[in-house]
C-alpha cells in the first residue's frame, strides 16, 4: 500500500465522522472524510439535538473541541422531570453529585450543527485529515490489503479513494451497512415526534434548561439552546393517524403550544421538524475492513440525548483501537473487541434506556405513573441514589461497563 493510502476512510462528516478523524489524528493515524454536502450548504442542516453528556464532554476536551463549544452552548448542571397533567415538578437532578467522577459535572446544551461546524474547521486545519466536501460516497470494495471507496465529484465523475479501512458514519441509511448485507434489527414507532422551536424564555415558569415532561396523552420534552436569539425546543408526541402536513401549519403549532403553556399571545415560532423514531441495532458492527459507528450502527429515541453521545463514544473507542493497530501494538482482533464492546452497550444500555425513557413519559396506567414518579422523587432526594441515576443518564456507567467487556 502506498504511504498516501495508509489511512482510514470515513464516510460522513457529521459529529461521529469528524470526531473519529480528530481522535485518529491524535493517535497519529491519517484519515479521509467523505462528505456529500459542500462548504456552501454544509450548515444548512436541521439543527437537531445537542445535549452533550459529561462523558462526551471529556472526549471533546481530549481533542481540543470542548473549548470551541462551551462559548456556543449552555452549561446545564440540572435537569427536571415534570408531571404535565398536574403541572408540578416531580424531581430535580443535579450533576453536582458527579463532581468526583468527572471534570464536567454538567451537560452542555450545544446543537449538532455547532458541533460539526467547529469540528470541521479543526479537521480542515489538521495535516493528518483530508476532507472531501461535495463528494457523495456511493459504494466501496474491499480486498486483502485495503478498501477502495467510490465518490462522486462536483463534475459528476466517479473517483476512487484508497485506504486500509473504511468506517461508516453516514447515518441510519448507511450504504456500507447495506452493501455488507448487515441487518438493521429492531422496530419503528408508529407515532412521530414533532419539534417546535420558539423564542420564549420558559425559565420564568420554573423550567430549567432540560426538562422531561410526563403525560399519558401528550408527553413532551423542553430544551434550551443558546442564540442569538435564544430558542427553546419543545418535543411533542403525535398520533400515527394525524396528517403530517396538518401538524406543521402555523395555526396547528400555535394551538399545540398554547395547550402546552397558555401565554395569552402567540408564540414566536422560529422552526419545526417532524420525524419518525426508530429503535434499531445492526446485527454486526464489522464486516472485514468495514466498520459501523454512530447511527449507521444504532438508532434510538432521542429522549435522554443518548444517540449523538453514544455515537461519539463509538468513534473514540474505534480510534483508540486503530491507533494500537497502526503502532503494531494490536492486530485486527482489536476491531472485534470494538464490536463486542459497543454493540453490547448499544443493546443493553442505549436501546434499553431510551425505550424505558419513552415508556415512562407516555405511561397511561395511573398506578404505574405514580410508582414511576415516586421512584424519581426518591432517587433525586437521596445523594447515593441520585449519583447512581446520574452515572447512568450521563453515560459514565456505560463507558465503565464497556471497559469491562473482554
Amino acid at each position: 500500500m502506498n504511504r498516501s493510502d495508509d489511512r482510514v476512510l470515513i464516510a460522513g462528516g457529521g459529529p461521529v465522522g469528524l470526531c473519529l478523524a480528530l481522535k485518529l489524528a491524535k493517535e497519529g493515524v491519517a484519515s479521509t472524510v467523505m462528505e456529500q454536502l459542500a462548504d456552501e450548504n454544509f450548515l444548512d442542516q436541521v439543527p437537531r439535538a445537542g445535549t452533550n453528556h459529561p462523558a462526551t464532554l471529556e472526549m471533546y476536551a481530549d481533542i481540543g473541541l470542548y473549548e470551541k463549544l462551551e462559548p456556543r452552548g449552555i452549561v446545564a448542571p440540572l435537569f427536571h422531570y415534570w408531571d404535565r397533567a398536574k403541572g408540578e415538578l416531580i424531581a430535580e437532578f443535579d450533576h453536582g453529585y458527579l463532581k468526583d467522577d468527572t471534570p464536567f459535572p454538567f451537560a452542555l446544551q450545544c446543537e449538532r450543527i455547532k458541533i460539526v461546524e467547529e469540528a470541521l474547521k479543526m479537521a480542515k486545519a489538521n495535516p493528518l485529515i483530508a476532507v472531501r466536501m461535495a463528494a457523495p460516497f456511493t459504494g466501496f470494495m474491499q480486498d486483502a490489503d485495503g478498501v477502495t471507496a467510490f465518490v462522486e465529484n462536483e463534475a459528476s465523475e466517479t473517483e476512487t479513494l484508497r485506504g486500509r479501512y473504511i468506517v461508516s458514519a453516514e447515518g441510519a441509511r448507511s450504504i456500507v451497512r447495506k452493501e455488507c448485507g448487515i441487518e438493521f434489527e429492531g422496530f419503528t414507532y408508529p407515532d412521530r415526534t414533532l419539534n417546535i422551536e420558539v423564542a420564549y424564555d420558559f425559565r420564568q415558569h420554573g423550567y430549567t434548561h432540560r426538562n422531561y415532561i410526563s403525560d399519558p396523552e401528550e408527553w413532551s420534552n423542553l430544551f434550551h439552546w443558546k442564540g442569538p436569539p435564544d430558542r427553546w425546543r419543545v418535543h411533542f408526541a403525535t398520533k400515527p393517524e394525524e396528517d403530517p402536513d396538518a401538524l406543521t401549519t402555523p395555526e396547528a403549532m400555535q394551538k399545540r403550544m398554547q395547550r402546552f403553556l397558555p401565554t395569552g399571545k402567540p408564540y414566536d415560532i422560529v422552526g419545526c421538524n417532524l420525524y419518525t423514531v426508530h429503535q434499531r441495532v445492526a446485527e454486526r458492527f464489522r464486516a472485514g475492513r468495514a466498520i459501523l459507528a454512530g447511527d449507521s450502527a444504532h438508532v434510538n429515541s432521542p429522549i435522554g440525548g443518548l444517540g449523538l453521545n453514544s455515537g461519539v463514544h463509538d468513534a473514540f473507542n474505534l480510534a483508540e483501537k486503530f491507533g494500537r493497530i497502526w503502532r503494531r501494538e494490536a492486530d485486527e482482533t482489536a476491531l472485534d473487541h470494538y464490536e463486542r464492546q459497543r454493540r453490547q452497550i448499544a443493546v443493553q444500555h442505549t436501546q434499553a434506556q431510551t425505550i424505558r425513557n419513552k415508556k415512562m413519559l407516555q405511561e397511561k396506567d395511573p398506578a404505574v405513573r405514580q410508582r414511576n414518579h415516586d421512584e424519581l422523587r426518591r432517587a433525586a432526594s437521596d445523594p447515593k441514589l441520585a449519583r447512581q441515576f446520574l452515572l447512568r443518564s450521563s453515560l459514565i456507567e456505560s463507558l465503565r461497563e464497556a471497559a469491562r467487556i473482554a
